[in-house]
């Protein structure tokens, strides 16, 4: 008996380590949220995943555009004839080169670019609904394990005062060892539930810092009403979900990259025409100087048509013509995922509203028939294993409704996930809004070399 009372004493003392403070402020999950969409490294790097995604454009509409350099050459030279001379030769220039007519290759390569930014768009968008449904997992997940924790320490100390009892009815001859065993046998499998309480409460919270950015502190809650952003069937969930869910706009973009790469391939076969030209001077100097500046100048346009590249053009298309197709293939199976997830989500948050019903009538009865059980065991009409049962059972009701109205709401929020609309805008969040457009519209007008961009929106 002094053991389970030890095993007790330090659980009770870890669950106060882990339990918030009341005397913190209070975080709304909106709050934990909005902390989480500023702070967290994941919809981060989507967005910087964006940004150089988007210099792709830049990259590709460079073939379109000329390539200017200047040259600067010096020689060296010796004669050995008498009388020996030394001749330094300089050469400067600059050279202009542009491309003419590539099949449109360029054309399709800028727009697989675009594609692809647009993929990465939806990318982020798709982290974000990913960091904001953990979030509330997390959030919901703390407020649940802080409950069960509380709950499993009441039922420690419950099946402690059945120990006692069960020893004092022993000693005045009214019980037997076998209540007492009993008695001890409930109150270690409800000290090891405890434990397992503790640790899942720190488990939740860790994740819950990792997602939201800081230790949990006070979480009061509240869930904000949401009624504009739940479909009011499930067909129309799953009409909403395989339209806007990023997944599939993830999907649709890239089938349109894989069609301007199935072009670019194509034009491979065709001839290029490109303008050349150069103009420089040329310095030679001796001693004494025998000549002064000789400028000169160039130009011509070049076609190139391709006749056998080792069978490398070839391979190129088919490798984007299956591509494509793949690309169409796997964005149906995204509209099948995401169909899949909607009713899933749906079914989960209609089920939770009737756990949590039924667990609630389930506590009401639970605790008159416990009531009723200890005062039939308190006349010798029911035994201490009764009592023990009545309890347990109830237990288990109380924790079933916990984890119920925990559910509901994760359900909920996961059906908004479905759906497409999990997102800061979609939930109001007093954020600035990440999506990287600023940033393509910025590099889309760029064509310094060497230019500085702002990272901000």
């Amino acid at each position: 008996m002094n053991l389970f009372r030890g095993l007790r004493l330090g659980a009770l003392t870890g669950a106060l380590l882990l339990i918030p403070s009341a005397a913190q402020a209070a975080e709304s999950l909106i709050s934990a949220l909005t902390s989480a969409y500023l702070n967290n490294p994941s919809i981060m790097s989507a967005l910087l995943n964006v940004y150089s995604t988007a210099e792709n454009i830049v990259v590709a509409k460079s073939a379109k555009l000329p390539s200017i350099g200047a040259t600067a050459t010096a020689t060296q030279g010796y004669s050995f004839d008498s009388p020996f001379t030394i001749d330094p030769t300089v050469n400067i220039g600059l050279s202009y080169s542009q491309r003419l007519y590539d099949g449109s290759k360029s054309d399709a390569d800028i727009e697989a670019a675009r594609a692809l930014t647009e993929l990465s768009r939806y990318s982020l968008q798709n982290s974000e609904q990913n960091v904001l449904l953990a979030v509330v997992q997390a959030y919901m997940g703390v407020i649940r394990d802080t409950q069960l924790v509380q709950l499993r320490q009441e039922n420690i100390s419950f099946f402690q005062k059945q120990v006692d009892s069960a020893n004092d009815r022993l000693n005045v001859g009214e019980g037997t060892k076998i209540d007492v065993s009993q008695a001890e046998a409930r109150l270690a499998q409800g000290t090891a539930a405890y434990q397992s309480a503790i640790s899942s409460l720190a488990n939740s919270r860790a994740s819950y810092e990792r997602y939201v950015g800081h230790k949990p502190q006070g979480l009061s809650g509240e869930v904000p009403k949401l009624s504009n952003l739940i479909p009011k069937s499930v067909d129309a969930a799953v009409a909403e979900g395989t339209t806007s869910h990023p997944a599939v706009r993830m999907a649709r973009a890239s089938i349109r990259a894989a069609q301007a790469s199935s072009e670019s391939a194509a034009a491979a076969f065709a001839p290029t025409l490109d303008f050349i030209a150069s103009i420089g001077s040329t310095v030679i100097g001796a001693s004494p100087p025998q000549s002064s500046p000789v400028p000169s100048g160039s130009f011509r346009l070049s076609l190139t048509v391709p006749i056998y590249s080792g069978g490398r053009n070839g391979a190129n298309l088919r490798k984007a013509n299956i591509n494509e197709i793949k690309s169409e293939v796997d964005a149906l199976a995204a509209r099948d995922q995401i169909q899949e997830a909607v009713i899933s989500a749906w079914s989960a948050y209609q089920n939770a509203a009737a756990q949590i019903s039924a667990a609630e009538s389930g506590v009401s009865a639970g605790e008159l028939a416990l009531q009723g059980v200890i005062e039939q065991r308190d006349v010798g009409q029911l035994t201490t294993l009764d009592v023990l049962n009545a309890q347990s059972e109830l237990t288990s009701v109380r924790e079933g409704l916990i984890q119920a109205r925990a559910g509901r709401v994760i359900a909920l929020f996961a059906l908004i996930s479905a759906t497409g609309h999990l997102t800061a805008a979609d939930l109001g969040l007093k954020v600035p809004i990440k999506t990287g457009e600023g940033y393509i519209s910025t590099v889309e007008d760029v064509w310094q070399e060497l230019s500085a961009i702002d990272f901000t929106e």
